[in-house]
């Protein structure tokens, strides 16, 4: 048994070997992604995993003009199922996760949740919502809370949840509607903390994977998203706040 299964390790690192893999991805992935390449790396020396980050919704909008993406990790599950609508997939979407959203600040008390928010000309820093699924589902909890209106003017949109994480660290917000996996980061946990947002305040956020068109005969793009569906990475997922979706 042992000599089978080196035989089919020797087999796939054949197969795979030299093959690169382009992976647009979520910007709330960018740790947990990290992460999960490196361990990847560890068993695969030989895989070259090449991960952008992004908005979804941008990502999204590149792979229907025809941007040479591999696998597409989308913080909500909407897009690739609109990609494989288009026929441009491989695969069937995959669920991986489900975020979750929290007031994270560096400077004022977040114990309290909406409540701070409430203070008079509080800056608010989340993703643009136009095309960032963790805006999107922040604006719905403040609507959902009643206080959107109050609000509205005080928020600053970033490029994407990382980014609207910035611009909390540096000063330029003073309170964040972020991603969970954004803020158990090394560079945050200790910079701040965190109020997490009941989940039932806003849709969930379902986030899934696909194998693009671009990666047909790309043996590396499939071995990596088996590695994703498997208990490592799954485990790294739930370390930075990920809900795990049920095993099929």
């Amino acid at each position: 048994m042992k000599r089978l299964l080196f035989l089919c390790a020797c087999l796939i690192s054949v197969f795979t070997k030299g093959q690169t893999v382009k992976i647009a991805a979520a910007a709330d992935l960018r740790y947990a992604m990290d992460e999960i390449v490196n361990v990847y790396h560890e068993d695969n020396p030989h895989a070259n995993i090449e991960v952008i980050y992004g908005s979804s919704g941008n990502a999204f909008t590149q792979i229907l003009n025809g941007a040479p993406y591999d696998v597409y990790f989308s913080a909500d599950k909407m897009y690739p199922e609109k990609l494989k609508d288009a026929g441009l997939t491989l695969t069937e979407p995959k669920l991986y996760a489900i975020g979750r959203i929290v007031i994270w600040s560096s400077q004022l008390d977040v114990s309290n949740g909406l409540n701070v928010l409430k203070e008079p000309k509080i800056r608010i820093a989340t993703a643009n919502p136009d095309h960032a699924p963790y805006g999107q589902r922040s604006v719905e909890y403040l609507k959902y809370a009643g206080v959107y209106g109050q609000v509205e003017k005080q928020i600053i949109y970033g490029e994407n949840i990382s980014q609207a994480a910035q611009f909390c660290l540096t000063g330029n917000a003073d309170v964040g509607l972020l991603a969970l996996s954004i803020v158990l980061s090394p560079n945050m946990q200790s910079q701040g903390k965190y109020f997490l947002i009941p989940a039932n305040a806003h849709k969930p956020l379902e986030q899934a994977y696909v194998v693009l068109k671009h990666a047909a005969g790309n043996n590396q793009a499939f071995a990596f998203v088996e590695y994703v569906a498997g208990t490592e990475a799954r485990a790294i997922f739930e370390k930075y706040g990920f809900t795990l979706p049920k095993q099929e």
